[in-house]
């Protein structure tokens, strides 16, 4: 019997701060995200977009994206520092390993998942690896 009170003790604890949320509380929970100011209302200046950090470097974009796959050589994935793996792939050109990196290689995605970098950031990127692999 006591179990039974417990249960429907918690439960009526439960139920009871469901209800007691106020109406305001709801509203608020449930207001759109954003408002829309068109040209000629009197809105609030939105925030100023932040300004670009600029270009990540080579180093950079391998450590966000590269490394999880070119750091273990994941699924034949060239490991960076590691000169046999990179010697044959560097003999035919680094454009050829632009080309790779940007549109992708076997079970390399394009641009290894880094879809916000630009073509440079990758061909930085590929760059870095072959560098710091010889």
């Amino acid at each position: 019997m006591k179990k039974l009170f417990g249960i429907l003790f918690v439960a009526g604890l439960v139920a009871a701060s469901a209800v007691a949320n106020s109406e305001d509380d709801i509203k608020a929970r449930i207001a759109p995200v954003g408002t829309s100011c068109m040209s000629g209302d009197d809105c609030a200046a939105a925030p100023a977009p932040a300004a670009a950090a600029g270009p990540k470097s080579g180093k950079d974009v391998y450590s966000s994206f590269c490394t999880t796959c070119h750091g273990a050589g994941v699924m034949g994935a060239p490991k960076l520092g590691d000169a046999a793996d990179w010697t044959a792939r560097a003999g035919k050109g680094l454009e050829t390993l632009y080309t790779h990196a940007i549109g992708g290689f076997n079970a390399m995605p394009a641009k290894g998942m880094c879809a916000a970098c630009s073509d440079d950031e990758i061909k930085g990127a590929v760059d870095y690896m072959v560098e710091n692999s010889k």
